[in-house]
Parts: C-alpha cells; sequence; structure tokens
C-alpha cells in the first residue's frame, strides 16, 4: 500500500476587512480556520463535501466575508451575534446572572476576537495552533490546536485555557461544533453513556428540549427534530456521533468520573435549532434561520489560580455512512454490527486474517465472528473489536 499524501499548507492572506485563512490539506480532509474570528474551525471537507454548517449569508466558501459584512469583536444582546458557524471552544458553564458564568455569546474576545496562530509541521502532522488574546469577563487565555495526520479522516484537537489574571477563577473548557440538521426524523445524534445511565437534563429551552431516545443500556439517540433547545447528558461515556446527508463525523474524548461537570453534571450537550419567522425574546433575541446541530464537549470545571490552566483532548473522525452507530474508537466507528467506517487506510483483520481493505473515510460491510484489528500501511494494529450489538 501506498504511503499517504504530504499534508499541504495554504496561507490566504487578507487584506483590509479580510482576515487571514488557513487550509490544511492531507488528501482526505481539507480544513480552514479563520483565527481572527474567534479562532474557529470553519470548514471541513472530506473529498469536497462540506461537513461542517457556515453561515453563508456572512463568510463563502473561500472563508472570505460576503458583501459588505465586516469581521469585528462584537458585544451585547444574542440578536446581535454573528454566527459564523464552525468549531470554537468557550468557557463554561454560559449564563448572564453572576460573574462565575461566561455571559456569551456574543463575546468581544474568545468568540469573536483575534487569536494569534502559528502553524508547526512534522514529516507526517500538521498542526495549526490558535491563541486568544486575555478575556477581562473571564480571566482567561484560551488555545486551540488542530493536528492533522496525513492521510487520515480524522483530527487531533488540544485545547487549553490559562487564567491570566490576578484572581482565582473556576472554568470548564466547552467546546462546540456546529454540523447541518436533516429533516426531522432522519440520522441524529448518537451518545455513548456509562451502562445504566440514562440521565439527561433540559437546558437552555427556547421552543422546547430535544426529545431523547434510550438505545439499549450503553446508548441515547436525539434524533433531528424541529426544535429549538438543549439537552444534557451527564452519563456520557467518551463518544458521540452526528449523523446525516450521507456522512457520520464523531467525536472520542476522554471523562473524568470523579470530577464535577458544569450544566447538572453534563459532559456532552445537543442544541438543535430550526428556522423560525420571530425571534426568541428569553433567549436575547435570538432567530434561527437554519437547522443546526451542536455536538457540545464539556471538560470538568476546574477551579484556577492565576498561571494554572486546563486541558482537554479530544478527536473527531468522518466517513461516509449515515447509519445506526453503535461504538465508536480512535481509527473508525461500526454502523450496526457488520459496518466499519474507517478514519485511515489499511486492512481489516479478523482473529488473525487480513480479509479486506478498507480506505479513509470509506465503510465498508463484513462478516464478523471473532476479534477484528485494523492494520495500517506500517503494520501497525489497532483494536476495533468493541460490541457493536444493543445491549437490552
Amino acid at each position: 500500500m501506498h504511503m499517504p499524501a504530504e499534508v499541504a499548507t495554504e496561507i490566504d492572506e487578507g487584506g483590509g476587512s479580510r482576515p487571514d485563512v488557513v487550509w490544511i490539506d492531507n488528501a482526505v480532509l481539507r480544513l480552514g480556520f479563520v483565527p481572527a474570528l474567534g479562532g474557529r474551525l470553519l470548514s471541513m471537507r472530506m473529498r469536497g463535501q462540506e461537513l461542517l454548517w457556515r453561515n453563508a449569508s456572512l463568510l463563502d466558501d473561500a472563508l472570505h466575508p460576503v458583501g459588505s459584512h465586516v469581521p469585528e469583536p462584537v458585544s451585547g444582546a444574542m440578536s446581535l451575534w454573528n454566527n459564523y458557524g464552525g468549531d470554537k471552544t468557550w468557557p463554561a458553564p454560559q449564563g448572564w446572572s453572576a460573574s462565575t458564568e461566561w455571559a456569551g455569546p456574543p463575546d468581544p474576545v474568545l468568540d469573536s476576537g483575534y487569536y494569534d496562530w502559528t502553524v508547526d509541521r512534522t514529516d507526517k502532522s500538521t498542526t495549526v495552533t490558535m491563541t486568544s488574546g486575555h478575556d477581562p469577563r473571564t480571566g482567561l487565555t484560551v488555545t486551540r490546536a488542530v493536528s492533522v495526520t496525513r492521510g487520515q479522516s480524522a483530527y487531533d484537537v488540544h485545547l487549553s485555557a490559562q487564567n491570566t489574571s490576578e484572581n482565582n477563577v473556576r472554568w470548564a473548557l466547552w467546546n462546540v461544533t456546529q454540523r447541518a440538521g436533516g429533516e426531522p426524523g432522519s440520522g441524529g445524534v448518537d451518545i455513548g453513556i456509562e451502562p445504566g445511565d440514562h440521565r439527561t437534563v433540559e437546558l437552555a429551552v427556547g421552543t422546547g428540549a430535544p426529545r431523547v431516545d434510550t438505545l439499549g443500556t450503553d446508548r441515547l439517540h436525539v434524533a433531528h427534530q424541529d426544535v429549538v433547545g438543549k439537552v444534557g447528558v451527564p452519563g456520557a461515556s467518551g463518544w458521540l456521533a452526528h449523523s446525516a446527508f450521507g456522512t457520520t463525523a464523531t467525536q472520542t474524548f476522554t471523562v473524568d468520573p470523579t470530577a464535577e461537570y458544569p450544566d447538572q453534571g453534563s459532559r456532552v450537550e445537543v442544541w438543535m435549532e430550526h428556522p423560525l419567522t420571530h425571534p426568541i425574546t428569553h433567549l436575547g433575541g435570538l432567530h434561527p434561520s437554519a437547522r443546526i446541530v451542536e455536538i457540545e464537549l464539556l471538560g470538568p470545571s476546574t477551579a484556577l489560580a492565576p498561571g494554572d490552566r486546563t486541558d482537554y483532548r479530544y478527536r473527531s473522525g468522518v466517513s461516509e455512512g449515515s447509519g445506526d452507530v453503535r461504538a465508536v474508537t480512535s481509527v473508525g466507528h461500526w454502523e450496526g454490527d457488520d459496518r466499519f467506517c474507517s478514519y485511515i487506510s489499511g486492512h481489516l483483520v479478523v482473529d488473525g486474517e487480513a480479509v479486506a481493505s478498507v480506505r479513509a473515510g470509506d465503510a465498508l460491510t463484513i462478516a464478523v465472528v471473532g476479534d477484528v484489528m485494523l492494520r495500517d500501511h506500517t503494520g501497525t494494529d489497532y483494536d476495533v473489536t468493541p460490541a457493536r450489538k444493543d445491549t437490552p
């Protein structure tokens, strides 16, 4: 099998009111960043198909401002927020009643402010690192580092928040990824949970809280639905998957069962919205104009003395297919008990025998009886055996 292509980097230098755009491309995924817009990842394309939601009335396909729109820091009511879309990092908990809550978005530093950025390369990967300015409201400086390895349909994210103030603060990292929502009843979000822990909490209810369905003992499902609101999942076990329009994007992360999480213990949150004819007064005038699904990861609430920092890491993989996600690993996920969707190229090995080749971003239906490994081009084996059948 041939070595994967090198990771290419392109810098689209801005001018005037147009911010810089950074693109990295590993021949499977193409990621586009606009550091000046709150350190956002604003495009993720797999073989040309866009996998993130972006506000087309504000940014075009090249991630340049549309028409007379001038990107600039914004503060005030929710009705003033420029929701560019994409993937960004905020502090939690969110709220407007106390200084211990983050009163955004909008927010002129962490959400819509300029982030310094660098690009670092090795012979196998490229990392874009974006760092905010000091935010006087929270006391934090936030850093987002996104790494792509050549030939993979996955990327790795390292988030950190440092207390750059002179006071003690307490915050959690909160990563928000926006994807286009499907028609009601199609696809949706699957969430792995600790066995038997089906707890959910209603959060930020606009027109209602999303309905959550139980799938056996170890999964929850939030189908696409016309509702504006959020649900939190305290028992999330370390993976989620959003399926829509023929593709699935997953996120894997580590949970700390001994830690305290914000929003009534939520480790994962799902926000859904759909077009409304009028704004929602009790949500600050928010006026949804598109079907959007936010898949949100939260880290533990952490007390930070001056100079201290908190870190959070996750891995996102994407592939074709939009079926029933049963289990997710770092190198692929299972739809049902016989369809493997891979994030790296290699061979599936069943009970020690290579039975089929698979390409990064593709799905393969295979009859499985015993243990399954994914062997990459270097001969490294990854265990992808996790249980794929529903547990009643």
